[in-house]
C-alpha cells in the first residue's frame, strides 16, 4: 500500500502525503515521497506542491515507531537517514516545491515545510514549529539554520529553545509562513502561487532560485546534522523518558 498520492496539473504535480492519521514520517512515508519528487521532475513537472492531510500537515517522526527499534541502532540510523534524505530532495529539488499545510506540522513536518520555496498555511487553530527539547532532542546544527533562515536569528533562538508551536496567525507573522487561507483552498492556492511563478522566464528564474537557495542545500550536508552524534543522543536517559511520555499521551 502506497502512502502517496500524485495529482497532474498541467506542468504542476501535486505530491499528497496520505499516511493516516497524522501523517507520521516512516521510512516508508519519506521514500515514497521522495521518489515521488524524482518522478515528477524526470517527467517534466515545472512546480511540485506538497500537501497532508486534513488537519494535520504532518505530524513529523513516527515516534511509537522509532522507539519500537529498541537498540538496533542501524535501523534507527535508516529512519533517520530517510526522512533527512526527504528533506534534502526537498531542498534541492530542480523546480519550486510549495507546502500546502493544512492543519499542524510539528517538528519533521515543520523541517519539510523549511525546506519548500514558500509556505501555505491553513487558517484556524492549527500550530507549527520545531518542538524538539519538549522531548529531550537537540535539533541538529543544520536544522536550526532552516529556522534562522526564515525568522531570523534572535526569533529563531527563543523558539528552538523553548520548544515552541506558534499558531497559524503568529507564524504568518513571524514569516514562518508566507500566506494563509482556508483548509480547502490551500493546495489550489499553492498552484495558483507556482503558476505566477512559472510565468516568469524561466532559464533567468531557475538560476536566481538556485543561488537564492545554496545555502539552504548547503544547511543539510551531512556535517551539519551529524546524524551518528544525534542517534546517540537519542539514547540518552532524560530523551528516552520524555519520548515514552509522549507516545503514553498520544494513546491516551
Amino acid at each position: 500500500m502506497s502512502f502517496v498520492e500524485t495529482q497532474t496539473h498541467g506542468d504542476i504535480v501535486e505530491i499528497r502525503l496520505n499516511r493516516a492519521p497524522v501523517n507520521a514520517l516512516d521510512p516508508q512515508l519519506c521514500n515514497e515521497t521522495r521518489e515521488a519528487i524524482d518522478k515528477a521532475v524526470s517527467h517534466g513537472a515545472h512546480g511540485i506542491v506538497l500537501s497532508g492531510g486534513p488537519k494535520v500537515f504532518s505530524a513529523g517522526l513516527d515516534v511509537p515507531y522509532l522507539l519500537s527499534l529498541g537498540g538496533r541502532k542501524d535501523h534507527l540510523l535508516l529512519a533517520w537517514q530517510a526522512f533527512f534524505g526527504l528533506a534534502r530532495a526537498l531542498a534541492s529539488s530542480p523546480v519550486p516545491v510549495v507546502a500546502a499545510i493544512g492543519g499542524h506540522a510539528p517538528a519533521g513536518g515543520c523541517v519539510l515545510a523549511l525546506c519548500c520555496d514558500y509556505r501555505i498555511m491553513a487558517s484556524g487553530p492549527f500550530r507549527i514549529g520545531l518542538n524538539e527539547t519538549e522531548v529531550g532532542l537537540v535539533a541538529p546544527e543544520g536544522i536550526q539554520r532552516l529556522m534562522r533562515r526564515v525568522v531570523g536569528t534572535y526569533r529563531a533562538e527563543r523558539l528552538l529553545v523553548a520548544g515552541e508551536l506558534v499558531d497559524a496567525e503568529t507564524a504568518l507573522n513571524i514569516g514562518l509562513v508566507d500566506e494563509l487561507v482556508e483548509i480547502e483552498h490551500v493546495a489550489t492556492r499553492g498552484r495558483v502561487w507556482l503558476e505566477q511563478l512559472l510565468s516568469l522566464p524561466r532559464s533567468a528564474m531557475l538560476h536566481t532560485r538556485a543561488l537564492a537557495r545554496a545555502d539552504l542545500v548547503d544547511a543539510l550536508r551531512p556535517e551539519h546534522i551529524e546524524l551518528d552524534r544525534f542517534i546517540e543522543a537519542w539514547y540518552g536517559v532524560d530523551t528516552q523518558t520524555a519520548l515514552q511520555a509522549l507516545v503514553a499521551k498520544l494513546r491516551k
